[in-house]
């Protein structure tokens, strides 16, 4: 979702752009690390998510069959099951 990406440059760098956020890094690192562990992924960001993050952050809960708890500078996000406790209103 490369529309997310303000920056004006071409279409690669702009997937460059969007594939380093670290909220998606974040929660990368601790599926890769907790091993099946039980407990909510959480997440503290000082901006807001922008919506390829939170689409990726559905996918991620729903894949991984964990909750993911990403709190940005507007609310809180909790991510279950694919979906969103926001109902997609960020």
């Amino acid at each position: 979702m490369t529309e997310f990406v303000l920056h004006d440059v071409d279409e690669d760098q702009k997937k460059e752009i969007i594939s380093c956020h670290s909220e998606k890094l974040a929660v990368s690192f601790v599926l890769l690390r907790k091993n099946g562990q039980a407990g909510a992924i959480r997440v503290f960001k000082n901006l807001r998510v922008c919506g390829d993050c939170h689409n990726w952050m559905k996918v991620a809960s729903l894949h991984e069959g964990k909750e993911i708890i990403l709190r940005d500078s507007r609310r809180f996000h909790s991510f279950k099951d694919g979906k969103c406790s926001c109902g997609d209103y960020w």
